[in-house]
């Protein structure tokens, strides 16, 4: 029988300040007792074990774990900074698919008999995941609740940019200076 523990499943925008403010929300739910996995690129996911050295994915504690998912780029260099435009034109490209199947992994664990392992019931995704987590969300009957971790000034902003170039108040000129003024 599936444990009645609720499951979460935390999905980044794969970017270090995105991974690190999920990382935070997913301890606090897993300290009040939800089931949590952690969902990473392999880039990520490689980077955070070589900083964090091969043991720390086994002193993870019970009821969480973290697992990684291909984000459709090719490898670059183990410590290179991936260029964020094309990460991100990548994971909304490529990041549907694997996660699908993650959660269908997941979900045929639960199934298992006597597995313990408690199904998914909610997916939390970073505001800007939008393109994998909603069609998961549907496919799989899974509610998605989204995390922006941006400041509120930045994420109005964001909201409201379609209508201020409706109104023709964005772009907004740009002003080059050669010097500076006195």
């Amino acid at each position: 029988m599936a444990s009645k523990k609720s499951h979460v499943v935390c999905l980044p925008i794969p970017t270090q300040s995105h991974i690190g403010a999920m990382l935070k929300l997913a301890k606090l739910l897993h300290h009040r007792g939800l089931y949590i996995t952690f969902v990473n690129t392999e880039y990520n996911h490689r980077r955070l074990v070589e900083a964090r050295g091969r043991s720390f994915l086994n002193d993870l504690p019970a009821g969480f774990q973290l697992v990684e998912i291909p984000d459709g780029l090719p490898p670059s260099q183990a410590n290179a900074t991936q260029d964020v435009i094309s990460l991100c034109e990548s994971a909304r490209l490529y990041l549907l698919y694997p996660f699908c199947a993650l959660i269908n992994d997941l979900k045929e664990r639960a199934a298992a008999s006597g597995s313990g392992f408690p199904p998914v019931s909610c997916i939390v995704a970073d505001g800007f995941m939008t393109f994998s987590a909603y069609p998961a969300s549907e496919k799989f009957g899974i509610p998605v609740v989204n995390l922006w971790t941006i400041p509120a000034c930045a994420l109005m902003a964001f909201m409201h940019y379609p209508k201020l170039i409706e109104k023709g108040f964005a772009p907004l000129e740009v002003t080059v200076w050669s010097r500076r003024p006195k």
